[in-house]
């Protein structure tokens, strides 16, 4: 199993940041993808950003320039630095890991930290 840790949401003032972490935990394989979700209030989830365990990343077009994703494969921990923040970037951003196992991807989730920007 594997379980991930996140941190680093709260109420900011649009134009200002906000650093998210999100650590993970137990059977982590050496090669996976981490990511960040966000679901805004009647919306579906939605990608914001992933970066492999090698280190590639896909931005949502949403956010790019404006959020930068980033990962310590030491610690188990990726980051989503969210600059320029926009009341749209409002919702509850969360957590993943996906990897293979037995020829499948096992995705994991964390339980979600809220981001909220006033206008």
């Amino acid at each position: 199993q594997v379980q991930l840790v996140e941190s680093g949401g709260g109420l900011v003032q649009a134009g200002g940041s906000l650093r998210l972490s999100c650590a993970a935990s137990g059977s982590i394989f050496s090669t996976n993808i981490m990511g960040w979700y966000r679901q805004a209030p009647g919306k579906q989830r939605e990608l914001v950003a992933s970066i492999t365990s090698g280190g590639s990343t896909n931005v949502a077009d949403s956010v790019k320039g404006r959020f930068t994703i980033s990962r310590d494969n030491a610690k188990n921990t990726v980051y989503l630095q969210m600059n320029s923040l926009k009341p749209e970037d409002t919702g509850d951003y969360y957590c993943n890991l996906g990897q293979q196992r037995f020829g499948r991807r096992r995705d994991y989730w964390g339980q979600g930290t809220p981001v909220t920007v006033s206008s």
